[in-house]
């Protein structure tokens, strides 16, 4: 009596191509990912006493720090924008890109026991983490409109402009660069431990190389070493992002160009193929080395 043909409703393969990335599996595993960040919202602050409120008062602590330590005592101007608005609005945007980083470069460490127990598309991982920090991000957003309603009753001249049409785009870059990012120290930390404590120093210096705390018009025209501060500061590509957002919301300094953002949007892709690249060839072989 033959024996019946098995048939596999799963097939792994192991990635040939280095720029291999299946988004049809990815999309297959979409609630395997909703799962993850669902996971990624509640862990944080499942046994805390103000929960998800941590997420305004952070922000909200942090907006007070920078108008005592920045504001009052440096003297660091807002380019006439008021305090709590002009730092609200470098904060949200600056968070949401510090926190993918940082959760998304630690993905082969802190998932290395479920990664080695069942299979599925480890891009998941990562990809929740920047999409959880989304709700983060509104919430925060949510506390920038109140200051902002406030001022605007109040009769403070703050004006948005049409480039606030950019902000969807602006939050993609911010996600796509702390995602390439972090998936790049995610795939070199399973064999060098001490990168992750070399992240951290780097994030927070990478803050006051990006106009978060000051107007990017501060540094226009000045020059260090005989080079022109404001074209180097132009090649964070986080500069572009985050000052045509305080632009377009609240009017202050100038519109940063087309070409820096293009740059920066280059940067992002650049980045990602770069970070998938290395992504993929760890994680054939990471089990071994986390």
């Amino acid at each position: 009596m033959a024996e019946k043909e098995q048939e596999w409703t799963t097939v792994i393969k192991p990635k040939n191509k280095l720029f291999q990335v299946n988004l049809k599996e990815i999309w297959q595993y979409r609630d395997l990912l909703t799962l993850f960040v669902k996971r990624d919202i509640k862990v944080q602050y499942k046994q805390t006493i103000l929960g998800p409120l941590w997420w305004l008062i952070q922000p909200a602590f942090t907006v007070i720090m920078y108008m005592v330590v920045f504001g009052g005592i440096a003297g660091i101007p807002t380019d006439g924008v008021p305090q709590p608005l002009f730092y609200l609005a470098g904060i949200c945007m600056w968070q949401y890109f510090a926190d993918c980083l940082n959760k998304t470069s630690n993905t082969f460490v802190s998932n290395a026991g479920v990664f080695g127990k069942v299979y599925f598309p480890r891009l998941i991982s990562p990809l929740s983490n920047v999409i959880s920090n989304f709700v983060r991000l509104g919430i925060q957003l949510f506390l920038f409109l109140l200051v902002y309603a406030y001022y605007l009753i109040s009769g403070v001249s703050v004006s948005p402009n049409v480039y606030l049409l950019l902000f969807p785009i602006l939050v993609v870059m911010l996600a796509g660069i702390s995602l390439g990012f972090g998936i790049l120290f995610s795939s070199m930390t399973t064999k060098y431990r001490d990168l992750q404590i070399l992240l951290t120093f780097f994030v927070q210096l990478w803050m006051y190389a990006t106009p978060v705390v000051y107007p990017l018009s501060q540094v226009k025209g000045k020059m260090m070493m005989g080079v022109d501060v404001y074209n180097v500061m132009c090649l964070n590509p986080l500069t572009a992002i985050v000052e045509t957002f305080k632009y377009s919301a609240l009017g202050a300094g100038e519109f940063i160009g087309w070409g820096w953002l293009a740059y920066s949007f280059c940067f992002m892709i650049l980045l990602l193929l770069l970070g998938i690249v290395i992504f993929n060839r760890v994680q054939k072989s990471f089990m071994d080395t986390v």
